[in-house]
């Protein structure tokens, strides 16, 4: 595998979906009872920004103007310690899960690159409750499900390098949800084609569990094989993330998409009936 995460990191997918990551590790926190995170393809934890960079039309164009985003206060918060005076390095999913633990939860990190893996065990040397598997997350998710804490988050956030990974995210959430149904799955994916994306909400439907499907998109749909915008799919989605989110996220597109983007912000309910 090829792909490495610093070549997109901060970028306006990375802002989207990691707002998103935030909200629903926020909400898990509400209740006192231990959660653990599941996360599939974790990266190696932080990523320099050089410019020129993707993350120019994401963190690079909001950071500045945080104090306008209130809304957006506990995604910065994670961001403020890598920050002096400007966003030289951008967190990933690891980084952003652990400062958000507490000391009841733990957290598991797949990552099959050893070099990713083995900068992550130095990103987060020292965290406790944090165990990190230098394997594939799609072959052992199924066996680490339930955990034994039977409350938190699956965070599914694959390269979409390979031209099956959209069907191995919905067969992997369909595996997960027998194994685990009150479980909170939640996984990013790409908006390049559209049909790919549609076989696979209508997947999710068909699992016949509470889901919704997100989108945030800053340009036309216009141009094949684009990364247009991206989209995430949660199933059981905690209370009132629908309704943040739908407040939130379409001035967010607006502001990023900038004069000649296209902003859009899509919100499907993906609930269904089991066939």
């Amino acid at each position: 595998m090829n792909y490495r995460h610093h070549f997109h990191a901060g970028n306006v997918a990375d802002v989207f979906k990691h707002l998103v990551l935030t909200l629903v590790l926020e909400a898990l926190r509400l209740k006192e009872t231990p959660f653990c995170v599941i996360d599939t393809h974790a990266g190696s934890g932080l990523y320099r920004l050089e410019a020129p960079g993707e993350f120019e039309q994401g963190i690079g164009r909001l950071w500045p103007v945080r104090a306008d985003w209130p809304g957006l206060s506990a995604y910065f918060a994670l961001l403020a310690p890598l920050s002096e005076k400007a966003l030289a390095i951008y967190p990933g999913s690891p980084w952003i899960t652990r400062n958000l633990l507490r000391s009841q939860d733990r957290a598991v990190f797949f990552e099959s690159h050893p070099e990713e893996a083995e900068a992550l065990r130095g990103t987060l040397r020292g965290s406790r409750g944090i165990t990190i598997n230098e394997a594939d997350a799609w072959a052992a998710l199924e066996g680490m499900l339930p955990p034994q804490e039977n409350r938190g988050l699956v965070f599914i956030d694959p390269p979409y390098e390979q031209p099956d990974e959209f069907d191995r995210v919905a067969r992997a959430l369909k595996a997960a949800v027998l194994r685990w149904r009150n479980g909170i799955y939640l996984a990013w994916y790409p908006i390049k084609a559209r049909r790919p994306v549609e076989q696979l909400c209508e997947r999710v439907r068909a699992l016949g569990t509470q889901a919704l499907a997100i989108e945030f998109l800053t340009l036309p749909e216009d141009v094949p094989q684009r990364l247009n915008g991206s989209g995430v799919l949660i199933i059981n989605p905690p209370w009132k993330l629908e309704e943040t989110l739908r407040t939130l996220l379409p001035p967010l597109a607006e502001f990023l998409a900038g004069p000649h983007g296209a902003p859009r912000v899509r919100c499907a309910d993906l609930s269904g009936t089991k066939t």
